[in-house]
C-alpha cells in the first residue's frame, strides 16, 4: 500500500520502538491519517563471520573467497529481512490495538537520513526515538541518528523518549519568528492537538514587541478554540522551558528548529542536546 499524508514511524529492533509505535498510533488516530511503520536495515560491511582469511593464498584463492564473502552477506541480509518483518508484523499489531485502521509496513535497505528524504513528500508527520538500537548496548542516550535526521527534514518530526502517555496539555516554545509563527498556524489547522489546552511560552532576551507577538499567536489558537495559557518568562530559554515544563504539566513541547531567532543556535547546540538526552518530554521539532 501506497499512502499520502501519512504519520511515518521510524522504528529500530529495540524496545524503544514500542513507544514509537505508541505516539505514531496516537497521532494518527488524532489526524484521521494512515501510519506507516518503517524499519531501515542499514548495512554494515564491517561485519563478518570473524575467520582469519589471511592465509588463503592458493591458487584461485581470491575468487574463492569473494564467492564464500558475498555468499555469506547474502545469508545476512535475508535472515535480517525476515527477523525485520517479523518485528513489523507485531509492532503492526500493536498499532492495531491502539485503534489505528489504516498501516502499511516497509522494510528498507540503506541509511535512515536518505530513505526518510524519498518518503518525505507524502508524510506529513515523522516519528522518531531519540534512543535507538545501539543504546541497548552502548547507554548512548541520543540516538545517533536524530540530529542528522531533523537536519535533513522539513516536515514537522516528533521525537519521543521512553514510557508512552497520552499527552493532555502542550506547551509551544515561541519566539515570534516565521517558524514558530509558522507552528502555531500549524497546530490551530490541524486535529493533532484539538481540544487540549495549550502554554504558549516566549523566552530569551525581552523584545520590544513581545506582548504583541504573544498577543497574535494566543489569537490565532483561541479563534481555533483551544484554551490559550500565555506566558512571558525572561530568561536562559532551557531553564524556562524546563521550570514551565515541571510546574503546568505539560506532556509535549512543540519548538523550532534552525530559526532565525534566539532558538537557532540553541538547537542541536550544548543546551538543547543536554535537554533532549535528559529530558522526558516528547518534542515535536518544526523546521
Amino acid at each position: 500500500m501506497i499512502f499520502d499524508n501519512k504519520v511515518l514511524a521510524c522504528v529500530d529492533q529495540s524496545h524503544f520502538a514500542n513507544h514509537v509505535t505508541d505516539y505514531a498510533a496516537w497521532a494518527a488516530l488524532r489526524m484521521d491519517a494512515p501510519l506507516e511503520l518503517l524499519h531501515s536495515i542499514e548495512r554494515h560491511p564491517e561485519l563478518s563471520d570473524g575467520a582469519d582469511h589471511s592465509g588463503a593464498i592458493g591458487m584461485n584463492s581470491q575468487e574463492v573467497l569473494l564467492t564464500e564473502l558475498v555468499s555469506q552477506d547474502e545469508q545476512r541480509s535475508k535472515a535480517a529481512r525476515e527477523q525485520g518483518r517479523l518485528f513489523l508484523l507485531r509492532l503492526r499489531e500493536r498499532a492495531a490495538a491502539a485503534g489505528v485502521a489504516l498501516i502499511d509496513t516497509r522494510q528498507r535497505h540503506g541509511r535512515l537520513q536518505e530513505t526518510l528524504i524519498a518518503q518525505e513528500p507524502s508524510v506529513q508527520l515523522f516519528v522518531l526515538g531519540r534512543r535507538g538500537e545501539s543504546a541497548e548496548v552502548t547507554q548512548r542516550d541520543l540516538g545517533r541518528n536524530v540530529e542528522q535526521v531533523v537536519r535533513a527534514l522539513h516536515k514537522p518530526i516528533l521525537t519521543v523518549t521512553e514510557d508512552f502517555k497520552k499527552p493532555e496539555r502542550f506547551m509551544i516554545a515561541f519566539d515570534g519568528g516565521i517558524v514558530t509563527r509558522h507552528g502555531v498556524q500549524m497546530v490551530a489547522g490541524s486535529r493533532l492537538f484539538k481540544g487540549l489546552p495549550v502554554h504558549v511560552l516566549m523566552s530569551g532576551k525581552p523584545s520590544g514587541d513581545a506582548v504583541k507577538q504573544l498577543d497574535w499567536a494566543q489569537g490565532v489558537l483561541a479563534a481555533a478554540g483551544y484554551d490559550v495559557t500565555p506566558h512571558l518568562l525572561p530568561g536562559d530559554t532551557e531553564r524556562v522551558i524546563a521550570k514551565t515544563v515541571t510546574a503546568h504539566g505539560i506532556d509535549m513541547l512543540i519548538m523550532g528548529a534552525y530559526a532565525h531567532s534566539s532558538l537557532r543556535g540553541w538547537l542541536f547546540g550544548s543546551k538543547t542536546s543536554e535537554l533532549l538526552r535528559s529530558a522526558k518530554l516528547p518534542t515535536l521539532l518544526l523546521r
